[in-house]
């Protein structure tokens, strides 16, 4: 088959925020997917949609299927910009529809839909222009958040707050340096754990991953904040959690948190891969804290390709299983 990779690419510009272009992907993954679609066969045509013109690059450029990671350009519905174009082109892509990953992306709108679905999620409050009143019932300490970013941007330690003062500081921070509307949810004290949900003719929960940051304390984050996402392993830094996989969990702690993570995926409506994130109370409770239905690829660094290791994967057979899924269900459709 001839098949199009799309993809941002990762790059510095001194003219941005530092964590800009976090959610962008490196060369690494880029090469590591095309090797894994060439091993198998397939023709590989990169496209870079921060360069191209995606509409007008795939009707002079015909091809079979568009394995897609790409993230998009910066508007308020990025991630749904290529498969709402692939959508009107009647071409057929991997991974999740354009409504799926722009409902994915608005933190609020998921986690009220997993409220709906009796999922979990911690209690939250979505600010807008930040002289809102604060839920009185909400339970100190609070973690803000944009509500329209992926890889952690704009999550810092200083974002887990332990009074209301501290509170509207960091909602304001956030509405005027992100553009947007702040999220304010409890934060969940426990172990942090993440669940990747593989599509391949049968759904596979892959083993779940705990990442333990007790390692971390000299870096004075002590979870999955912008900085531990974007320099993990860095020892001088002090960013070197460590992970188990599968997750120290006993069996009904694994088969809840595996249970919340498949509802979560299909209340969303994803298709062929996601990853879910986690916090399991000390009451053993799951509570989803997001989706993500474009998780990271890379093969040395990222959450998901660590959970199919653990299962017995190899890098060409996540790259192969995520493709055949989304072959399975254009040969449905047609």
């Amino acid at each position: 088959m001839q098949i199009a990779l799309t993809y941002n690419l990762k790059k510095k510009d001194s003219t941005k925020p530092v964590d800009y272009f976090s959610e962008f992907d490196s060369e690494e993954t880029i090469s590591a997917i095309t090797g894994a679609l060439s091993k198998k066969g397939h023709r590989v045509l990169p496209v870079n949609v921060s360069e191209e013109d995606v509409f007008f690059y795939f009707r002079k450029n015909p091809v079979d299927i568009v394995f897609n990671i790409a993230e998009g350009n910066n508007r308020r519905l990025r991630e749904s910009e290529v498969p709402a174009i692939l959508d009107y082109l009647k071409i057929p892509y991997t991974g999740s529809s354009a409504f799926a990953l722009a409902l994915a992306l608005n933190k609020a709108l998921t986690k009220r839909i997993l409220k709906s679905e009796e999922i979990p999620t911690p209690d939250f409050q979505v600010f807008i222009k930040g002289n809102e009143e604060l839920n009185p019932d909400f339970k100190f300490p609070l973690i803000v958040k944009p509500n329209r970013e992926g890889s952690a941007k704009g999550i810092s330690a200083d974002n887990v707050v332990r009074d209301v003062e501290s509170a509207y500081s960091r909602i304001k921070y956030i509405i005027n340096t992100y553009r947007q509307e702040a999220l304010v949810e409890e934060f969940i004290e426990g172990r942090e754990l993440t669940v990747g949900i593989l599509e391949n003719g049968k759904t596979t929960v892959l083993p779940v991953l705990e990442i333990d940051f007790s390692s971390c304390s000299k870096s004075g984050e002590y979870f999955y904040s912008w900085k531990m996402k974007e320099y993990q392993g860095n020892a001088e830094m002090g960013l070197v959690p460590t992970f188990h996989c599968p997750a120290r969990l006993s069996r009904e702690e694994e088969e809840c948190v595996k249970e919340a993570a498949l509802k979560t995926h299909r209340a969303v409506g994803c298709f062929d891969i996601s990853r879910t994130d986690i916090r399991l109370d000390k009451k053993g409770v799951p509570y989803v804290l997001e989706i993500n239905p474009l998780p990271g690829l890379n093969p040395r660094e990222s959450n998901f390709p660590m959970m199919a290791y653990a299962a017995g994967m190899q890098y060409e057979d996540i790259i192969g299983d995520i493709l055949m899924s989304a072959c399975k269900r254009r040969e449905e459709r047609n």
